[in-house]
């Protein structure tokens, strides 16, 4: 069985798989303090609520945008599951694609796990939208080749950058407002953020598209991906699952000879 870790700035995906099928997954908060120990004892309780014992991880791989975290995170792998786990970003782990941009070792490992099964799952080429703590889009080409990209401001932190800059604007949920015109403060905020960023989501997908001069799938992931999903049709695949089935992925690639070409990749966005 896999241990499959996601760790965003925002919160970690743990997720146990079989084959290319995702068993059970859990999610915790982001936190550099959490230790080793604090981790091995909430996952492998966890795991015991699915009849699940630890010896039944017979591998592990981790993506990480926090570098902080990854020490931590190693520790409990080795301490609670005697494996050596498989880092997206080492030398050592061949993703099969190359980082077509200026400095390669820049590219968040979260994005290239993202276009690698993004390729693999719809083809290419393709835009890939996530919506995290940032919202990115990023392009692969035909081969699965990562070709650059658009980071934005994250939903929620859009929300709270209204919050703490306007004395008199309250926090909100993001949610759909039933009319674009609001009637009261959080009605307006609501309709400002869920619009705009469904604006934002129709015009960066336009003009990568008209500068790509081809056409171009969009692969839409990430916690709040269904929310938008249902007010545009830019997107032709919805796949919440997209980083772990990538995982999974560079699990195997890495399981068998390696790739003539490979992508490093820094724990960072």
């Amino acid at each position: 069985m896999l241990l499959a870790i996601d760790i965003g700035n925002t919160n970690s995906v743990f997720a146990l798989t079989e084959g290319d099928a995702i068993r059970a997954t859990w999610r915790c908060v982001t936190d550099t303090k959490r230790t080793a120990d604090e981790y091995g004892a909430w996952l492998t309780q966890l795991m015991g609520l699915e009849w699940i014992e630890p010896q039944q991880v017979t591998a592990i791989v981790v993506a990480t945008v926090v570098p902080e975290s990854l020490f931590n995170v190693v520790g409990m792998c080795r301490r609670y599951f005697r494996c050596e786990p498989l880092v997206v970003g080492d030398s050592a782990v061949h993703l099969g694609v190359e980082a077509k941009v200026d400095r390669p070792r820049e590219v968040g490992a979260d994005r290239l796990v993202n276009g690698l099964s993004a390729h693999r799952r719809y083809g290419g080429p393709a835009i890939v939208i996530d919506f995290g703590t940032a919202t990115t889009f990023d392009v692969i080409d035909g081969d699965g080749n990562y070709n650059g990209g658009v980071i934005a401001p994250g939903i929620n932190l859009s929300l709270q950058a209204l919050h703490m800059a306007a004395a008199r604007l309250p926090r909100v949920d993001i949610k759909r407002p039933e009319k674009v015109i609001g009637r009261n403060t959080i009605a307006c905020m609501q309709s400002g953020v869920y619009w705009g960023y469904v604006g934002l989501i129709e015009g960066i997908v336009a003009r990568i598209r008209a500068e790509w001069d081809a056409p171009l799938k969009v692969i839409g992931t990430g916690g709040l991906v269904p929310l938008f999903a249902e007010a545009t049709n830019v997107f032709d695949h919805v796949d919440g699952d997209l980083t772990l089935h990538g995982l999974i992925a560079v699990h195997a690639l890495n399981s068998s000879a390696p790739a003539s070409s490979s992508a490093t990749a820094s724990p960072a966005h």
